[in-house]
Formats: C-alpha cells, structure tokens, sequence
C-alpha cells in the first residue's frame, strides 16, 4: 500500500499548495491536512487519494470521472476558487508525463512538473525542477532527455 508521511505541503508564507496529484472536492482548506495522522494507509476515495491521484483537465468546469479510475479530473475554475479561497497564488504538482518538464495549467496558476527525463525509457520527455528564492521568484531547471539510439531493426540500444 502507499503511504503518506510528508507528500502533501501547503505553506501559506509563500502561497504555494504542492501536491503529487491535483484537488479534491473534499478539501476546502489546506489547513485541514494538519489534522491527519501519519503515516497512514492511502484510501481508495477521499482528500488523500485525491490529492495523490487527481487531474487537470482543461474540457471541464467542476469535477469529472478520471480515465485513469480513480480520483477525479478538475477544471481551471477549481484551481482558481480554491486558489482564491485559501489566499493562494500558485499551485504545483507532478503525476502526469509532460514533455517539456513542465506545463503550465489555468493561466500559470497551477503547473505539472515531472522530473523523471525518458520516463521509463518510452518517453521523450525532459525533466523539470522548480526552485522558489527566498523572494518567491520561481525559475525552472530542465533536464533534456537523451536520445534513445535505435539500430536497423528499430530496437533500442
């Protein structure tokens, strides 16, 4: 089973909510995290899995079903309310290959970053790292992917 010791921050001094997945229409407040015990056990509904494995979608308004059959989808409107309602300006989460190593969602309020170059070596993705200074100046590290080299059968070296 996954657990969860530390995989969900919110920190109100920079405005930044970081997460591994995306929203969860059960989570008003992220201050409502600090009342969870853990470690713990993932269940397979609720904030927590949410919070691990919901996201984006930029076709909806609201919540939607995931194709990947668990969690949720989100649209940029639930990005922007919850941003509003939790005096917020940024959100950053992972979970989904985007092939520049990050990916920008609901006008810059929220951005995917994967930090994993050729994902599991069928991807030709690169990597991304977000560092945040001490004035909240966000800038982005990308690591390029390597190119995958391929021999006269089309195989993998």
């Amino acid at each position: 089973p996954i657990r969860l010791s530390q995989a969900v921050v919110s920190t109100q001094s920079t405005g930044i909510f970081c997460m591994h997945g995306g929203l969860s229409p059960d989570l008003l407040d992220p201050r409502e995290l600090n009342k969870i015990e853990r470690p713990l056990d993932i269940p397979n509904k609720g904030v927590l899995c949410d919070l691990l494995w919901s996201d984006p979608d930029p076709d909806i308004v609201g919540f939607g079903d995931n194709d990947r059959g668990v969690s949720f989808t989100f649209g940029a409107n639930e990005v922007s309310k919850f941003l509003k309602r939790n005096n917020l300006s940024l959100i950053v989460r992972a979970h989904q290959v985007v092939e520049d190593g990050y990916e920008f969602f609901c006008k810059r309020k929220m951005v995917t970053l994967f930090s994993a170059p050729n994902y599991c070596g069928e991807f030709d993705n690169a990597a991304g790292i977000l560092t945040v200074s001490k004035d909240l100046v966000c800038s982005f590290h990308i690591y390029k992917p390597k190119p995958v080299a391929v021999t006269t059968n089309n195989r993998k070296k």
